[in-house]
């Protein structure tokens, strides 16, 4: 912080929310596609190549004998994600790309999401220490509490929806069931509710996108609000008094038991969001 003053709760927890981005000044919505958000982009970057690495170190390292740890556990993520994708995406073609996308997706957002654990004021340090503090004055290290990030992962959902659907059904199959389903009807109703089907596919292919987005984004962004919530509670430390120690406790105990349990949410959250990926490209490759 460029201030000499300690910020007060409400200045440290915006400050904490601001990203580095295109403008050059905090970030005062949630959502804004017009602007970039470069800590955003580097982090989510950054665990894309670094899981794609450790996936390919796994798969070069693997031999044909009794398997290493590093080994038997890229084994047992590999057959869990085949296993979800047989029973939800039934063609064989389809699977030989979903599944190991289904697999990259489930390790790369545990990756983002891991980073969550790490201390919120650690950028500022790092920064302040390589005399970079006022050059990057706000930096969020958690890419999927960006609401960008995450509507934009599930806009790649939603382009794998129509490349399946139209791969599947063909284009003309594709647009018919457009204006066909769910309500199916012949001669005359077939005409008079075709605006109504259009309306309900389209509703549904943007509630799906959305609330794919929205899910992963508002339990990160929670999340991290927490964190920075227990993070205030070190500043007790400061305090030579009973109830500065004991509010400095308070931060260490409440810190350790948020962390441990919000590893929960960084798998389960993945989870969700592959398991849906996989139930939305499923649906692609069938009729109404």
């Amino acid at each position: 912080m460029a201030s000499t003053t300690a910020p007060t709760a409400s200045e440290y927890i915006v400050h904490h929310l601001g990203h580095l981005n295109s403008t050059g000044h905090r970030q005062t919505v949630i959502a804004d596609f017009s602007i970039v958000n470069y800590d955003t982009l580097f982090w989510s970057i950054a665990m894309g190549v670094l899981v794609c690495f450790l996936m390919w170190l796994g798969a070069r390292r693997a031999v044909s004998g009794v398997p290493g740890k590093m080994q038997a556990f890229v084994e047992i993520l590999v057959e869990m994600v085949d296993e979800q994708a047989k029973s939800i995406v039934h063609n064989e073609t389809s699977r030989r790309f979903v599944a190991p996308l289904a697999l990259t997706v489930f390790m790369w957002i545990i990756f983002m999401n891991a980073l969550d654990l790490l201390p919120v004021d650690l950028p500022h340090f790092v920064f302040e220490g390589l005399g970079l503090g006022d050059v990057i004055p706000y930096h969020r290290i958690v890419p999927t509490a960006d609401l960008n990030a995450t509507i934009g992962m599930s806009f790649g959902v939603l382009l794998l929806m129509l490349y399946y659907g139209i791969k599947i059904k063909t284009p003309g199959g594709f647009v018919k069931e457009l204006f066909t389903a769910p309500f199916h009807a012949h001669g005359i109703g077939a005409i008079v509710l075709a605006p109504f089907n259009l309306l309900l596919n389209l509703i549904e292919y943007a509630a799906k996108t959305v609330s794919l987005g929205m899910r992963l984004f508002g339990n990160m962004f929670a999340g991290e609000l927490i964190f920075m919530l227990i993070a205030l509670l070190g500043g007790a430390w400061v305090h030579f008094s009973v109830g500065g120690v004991l509010f400095g406790l308070g931060h260490v105990l409440a810190g350790s038991v948020w962390a441990i349990f919000h590893i929960l949410i960084v798998v389960l959250q993945a989870f969700i969001f592959m398991m849906l990926t996989l139930v939305y490209v499923g649906q692609a490759h069938e009729g109404h």
